[in-house]
């Protein structure tokens, strides 16, 4: 297994994490409950972003640029629905 390999795995791991860290704020019926869970949400969004930043300098995880009239079709999609 090579680096990039390793990093997806962990890129995949972390955000496999925020997800049932997020619906673990979200469901949590208690406030101390709650916040842990955000708390961890909180750590592991940063770690996401650190993950994604080494890949991305890296080349290893490559982004497109979003088309600006794409963009304004979509604001305007939903601003219609508000």
């Amino acid at each position: 297994m090579n680096d990039k390999d390793i990093m997806e795995n962990i890129l995949m791991t972390t955000k496999g994490a925020c997800d049932l860290f997020m619906h673990g704020a979200i469901e949590s019926n208690t406030p101390n409950v709650q916040q842990a869970f955000s708390t961890a949400l909180n750590e592991a969004l940063c770690m996401q972003g650190n993950v994604y930043k080494q890949m991305s300098d890296r080349g290893w995880y490559p982004s497109e640029q979003a088309q600006a009239q794409r963009v304004q079709q979509v604001k305007q999609k939903y601003a219609a629905m508000g």
